[in-house]
């Protein structure tokens, strides 16, 4: 019988899946207790939650002065920077770490946390994408559970319950297409920030939002999907679903096929990965929509084509050749994507600037932290270096 409430260290409190999850625990306070909080910069919003959740350790990244100093006056007992992350992961009090925050930043933290021997509800790629493979062994050396946040690998995770893992043909992650699905390659390269950010069927923070445009999003789930189900990239397949209705799908070798469907949520996901191996009732909680199907009507699905979305071959690639290019693919989307945001350079320069930097790239294999870390930080300087030469011709 699952023991709750359970008690939560939440990384990554301010961002698009934090304020989730808090949604999640609000409505479920018999549950789930909040015991530690961590955010980057957003004070204003942290003080909030903090106020709200009470939790015994309050940790900021503070990557400017300026947050710092807010963060200090606001909180007594704040603990700043990297050493806020590992302790918010490491919480005594913890049985569940809640893996938010994006990019690198959730790495260590995230390997710090398993150590502990706490479950981890993993909403951070990139952890995966860069050192899946040792992710995976300190999982398996501490018998920690890692359990899926993403909506995709949330709907494998469950269609896989009860099924043995020699009797799966293959997984289908499914993808909405992003805004642009239908875009030629000569619109693309007109798009605006604005009309990039502007997803169909979900909401999110503007570096996935812009990934999922792009469909590196996707790219970087099937890395994921390796290493959480221990499945060959041959394996592992991306249909095109722009209804984002059914979140991904199993095929078995007898043919037969299991899918997960409900409503665009992340409050579901989130859910099912903090309850676990409960379900909780959602009925009259108003969090979850009830997915009636006369009102679908009707659900399409499309081949992805790689020509118009070279960001999902890169990754693909970076996959296949494994060593340190997934950290430098990590490394150099961020830098491209905040190149974007900022107007320096147009959506289809993103997977242009991310190829130039993987040529250049010498791959170390089996790397460890360090070198994964220094992979990564390589790809960022040397894309914007590639970008600073690019204006001074």
């Amino acid at each position: 019988m699952t023991q709750f409430p359970k008690r939560i260290a939440l990384l990554g409190s301010t961002g698009s899946i934090g304020q989730q999850t808090l949604d999640v625990v609000r409505s479920f306070p018999e549950h789930f207790r909040i015991v530690a909080l961590a955010a980057r910069s957003n004070v204003t919003l942290l003080a909030q939650q903090v106020q709200e959740f009470n939790p015994s350790l309050v940790a900021c990244f503070a990557d400017t002065p300026e947050v710092e100093a807010a963060a200090r006056a606001t909180f007594p007992t704040v603990v700043l920077g990297a050493q806020g992350l590992l302790e918010v992961a490491t919480h005594p009090q913890a049985d569940i770490v809640v893996a938010a925050t994006s990019g690198l930043m959730g790495l260590e933290p995230t390997l710090a946390a398993i150590r502990a021997g706490k479950t981890i509800a993993l909403a951070n790629k990139e952890t995966l994408v860069m050192a899946g493979h040792l992710v995976m062994q300190e999982a398996q050396r501490a018998g920690v559970s890692i359990l899926p946040v993403d909506s995709e690998h949330s709907a494998i995770w469950q269609c896989l319950r009860g099924e043995q893992a020699k009797e799966v043909k293959r997984l289908l992650l499914t993808a909405s297409g992003g805004p642009f699905r239908r875009a030629t390659l000569e619109q693309i390269r007109s798009v605006t920030v604005e009309q990039a950010l502007a997803h169909p069927t979900w909401r999110m923070g503007p570096k996935i939002t812009i990934d999922s445009a792009t469909l590196m999003n996707k790219g970087l789930e099937v890395l994921e999907a390796h290493w959480l189900f221990d499945m060959p990239y041959e394996q592992i397949d991306v249909v095109v679903h722009p209804e984002s209705i059914i979140h991904s799908m199993v095929e078995f070798i007898d043919g037969s096929l299991k899918l997960q469907a409900s409503l665009p949520s992340m409050h579901l996901p989130i859910l099912g990965a903090l309850s676990y191996p409960a379900r909780l009732n959602t009925a009259e909680k108003g969090l979850v929509r009830e997915l009636r199907w006369a009102d679908v009507a009707q659900l399409n699905f499309e081949a992805l084509d790689e020509s118009r979305f070279p960001c999902f071959r890169l990754a693909l690639n970076a996959a296949r050749r494994g060593g340190t290019y997934p950290s430098v693919l990590v490394g150099a989307d961020e830098e491209a994507v905040a190149l974007f945001l900022d107007g320096k350079i147009g959506l289809a320069g993103i997977a242009e600037l991310i190829e130039a930097v993987l040529e250049q790239h010498q791959s170390v294999e089996y790397p460890d932290i360090a070198t994964i870390l220094e992979a990564t930080a390589w790809a960022r300087r040397t894309a914007r270096e590639k970008i600073m030469e690019h204006f001074k011709r």
